[in-house]
C-alpha cells in the first residue's frame, strides 16, 4: 500500500484580507501538486473529522476554547493570533487539529503518515499566537498518551521558529520530549525552554543544519526511546522564505526531511509528519517546498514500510 496522507478541503476555505501574509491557498494547492507530480494518488488521501472537544481540553484552557469558538476574543487577542476571527476559521482550525491526530493514528497503524497541514506550535494553553490558534502537535501527543498508544512521545520541531507553545504546554511532563531546531534570532522574541533547544545562527545553511540534526536526533531517539514521533517539517527554513532567518536550499530541505524520517522508521518508530510554516508570496514555490516532506516520506515508506503495511 502507498503512504497514507491526510487532507481536508476546509484547510483553504478561509477568506483573509487582501495581501494578508498567510498563504491560505497553499493547502489545496499542495494536494493538487502532489497528485500532478506523481508523489501521491487520489486514493492515498483521507479526510479527518474535527477534533472532539475533550481532545482540545486535554491541552487547552476551557475558557479560551469557549471564547475562541464563540468569537468572544478581545481585539488584542485577535491581533496576537494574526487572523480575523470567523466561524470558518474556527471550523478549519478544529478540523486541522483532528487531521494531525488522525495522521498519528495512521502512523501507528502503518508506521508513517503525512498531513497536508498542521504544525501550529505557537498556540499556548490559553492563548493563540503567530497564526497558531490550537496546538495540533500537543493535542495529538496528549491523545497518544491518554489513549494508551504511547508512553513516551517525541516532538521533533524543524520549523524555523521555536515551538514555544508546545514546549510550555508540556513543561515538566516527562512523557513528552520537545526537540526544537530553530533560528535564535527569529520569532518568538521570548523563547520557552524545550527539553532540548538547538539554536541555529542567522543565515545557517544546508551543511550547518545537517550537522545539527546528526548531532542531536540519533542521540535523543536512542536515549528517550519514544513510542512515536511527531515531526514538524517547516518550510520556512528556506533561504527565500519571507519570515525565516536561515538559508536552506531545496536540496537541504529534502535532505533534512529524509534524514529525520529515516532515523525514525529505521528504528521502527511510528512517525507522523506535518508541514509547519512557510510564508513565501510565491505560493507555487512554497507549495513545492511543502511537498518535499511528502516526497521523502513516500520514498521512505516504499523502501522500509510498504511490505509491512500491505
Amino acid at each position: 500500500m502507498p503512504l497514507p496522507i491526510v487532507y481536508h478541503p476546509i484547510y483553504s476555505n478561509v477568506r483573509l484580507p487582501e495581501r494578508h501574509p498567510f498563504p491560505m491557498s497553499k493547502f489545496a494547492m499542495l494536494r493538487t501538486h502532489l497528485i500532478e507530480t506523481g508523489v501521491a494518488g487520489d486514493d492515498q488521501f483521507s479526510e479527518p473529522a474535527p477534533a472532539e472537544r475533550a481532545l482540545l481540553e486535554a491541552v487547552h484552557d476551557r475558557d479560551y476554547l469557549d471564547r475562541f469558538i464563540h468569537g468572544d476574543l478581545t481585539q488584542a487577542e485577535i491581533r496576537r493570533q494574526g487572523f480575523p476571527w470567523s466561524e470558518a476559521l474556527v471550523a478549519r482550525s478544529i478540523t486541522a487539529v483532528g487531521g494531525t491526530r488522525h495522521t498519528l493514528e495512521l502512523a501507528f497503524e502503518h508506521g508513517l503518515a503525512t498531513h497536508c497541514a498542521g504544525g501550529t506550535h505557537h498556540a499556548h494553553r490559553d492563548f493563540a499566537s503567530g497564526y497558531c490558534l490550537l496546538n495540533d502537535l500537543a493535542v495529538a501527543a496528549a491523545w497518544a498518551l491518554d489513549s494508551g498508544r504511547a508512553k513516551r512521545v517525541l516532538i521533533i520541531d524543524c520549523d524555523v521558529h521555536q515551538g514555544d507553545g508546545t514546549a510550555r504546554i508540556f513543561e515538566g511532563q516527562p512523557a513528552v520530549f520537545t526537540l526544537s531546531f530553530h533560528a535564535g534570532s527569529n520569532f518568538p522574541a521570548r523563547k520557552a525552554d524545550s527539553d532540548r533547544d538547538v539554536v541555529l545562527p542567522r543565515g545557517a545553511g544546508d551543511t550547518e543544519y545537517a550537522t545539527a540534526l546528526a548531532a542531536h536526533i540519533p542521540a535523543v531517539l536512542d536515549r528517550f526511546q519514544p513510542d512515536c514521533v511527531l515531526y514538524d517539517a517547516g518550510a520556512d527554513v528556506h533561504a527565500d522564505d519571507r519570515l525565516g532567518h536561515l538559508s536552506l536550499s531545496d536540496a537541504g530541505m529534502r535532505a533534512r526531511d529524509r534524514y529525520v524520517i529515516e532515523q525514525c522508521v529505521r528504528r521502527r518508530i511510528p512517525v507522523a509528519c506535518v508541514i509547519g510554516g512557510g510564508y513565501d508570496r510565491d505560493v507555487p514555490a512554497l507549495v513545492r517546498r511543502h511537498a518535499l516532506v511528502h516526497e521523502q516520506a513516500s520514498a521512505c515508506f516504499e523502501q522500509f514500510l510498504s511490505t509491512d503495511a500491505a
